[in-house]
């Protein structure tokens, strides 16, 4: 199939793709634009994944305040240059962020921050609650592992469904927004406050 200069210049107003990519995604894809659209999203991922080991010591500090100022969040995010650090794709990701830990709450960016005495202590309650079935022994271990495997879903931020697209996880939003900008991006810390808590 002929793949027209229309096509490629579509291509990348939809995935923001170098033209080169475009091309070659509309060749393997016969011209097929949604399918393209796919390709270059998994090939980016790919190698997004690529770029997680370079060091990011630019990024921004930002504060978000939801529900009439009852829920604080102070994140930090970092990316390799001022450059994408200003960008628009960059500071919506920060908000996205922002709000997915104003609304759920997670304990931990991932799931390798879990100490293992609060991992081992779970686990113990998930074994006891599992026990009670009498079920066999290998049946409990598997219970055991699909809570744990819930556990992270719902305590470390990387492992959360998206708010706003229940269709990814956080990771999948961090891994897109680096192919995006071609950079690697670090979600480094964040606090949540709530208006009265612990008091």
């Amino acid at each position: 199939m002929n793949i027209t200069a229309e096509m490629v210049q579509e291509l990348r107003r939809k995935t923001s793709a170098g033209i080169m990519d475009c091309k070659k995604a509309l060749k393997e894809n016969g011209g097929n634009l949604e399918k393209s659209i796919e390709y270059l999203r998994k090939k980016g991922i790919n190698a997004a994944a690529s770029k997680l080991s370079r060091k990011a010591l630019s990024g921004k500090i930002q504060s978000y305040i939801h529900l009439n100022g009852k829920i604080g969040v102070l994140i930090e995010i970092n990316c390799e240059t001022d450059f994408v650090a200003k960008t628009e794709i960059f500071n919506e990701f920060v908000k996205d962020i922002s709000l997915q830990i104003a609304a759920l709450d997670p304990k931990y960016i991932s799931r390798e921050e879990v100490q293992s005495d609060v991992l081992e202590k779970e686990k113990d309650i998930f074994r006891t609650q599992a026990e009670k079935s009498k079920k066999p022994a290998a049946v409990i271990e598997r219970i055991v592992k699909g809570k744990i495997e819930k556990y992270y879903q719902e305590t470390c931020l990387v492992d959360q469904t998206f708010i706003k697209d229940s269709s990814k996880n956080i990771k999948t939003l961090l891994l897109e927004t680096i192919a995006k900008l071609g950079e690697n991006i670090v979600i480094r810390r964040f606090a949540r406050f709530k208006l009265g808590e612990d008091l």
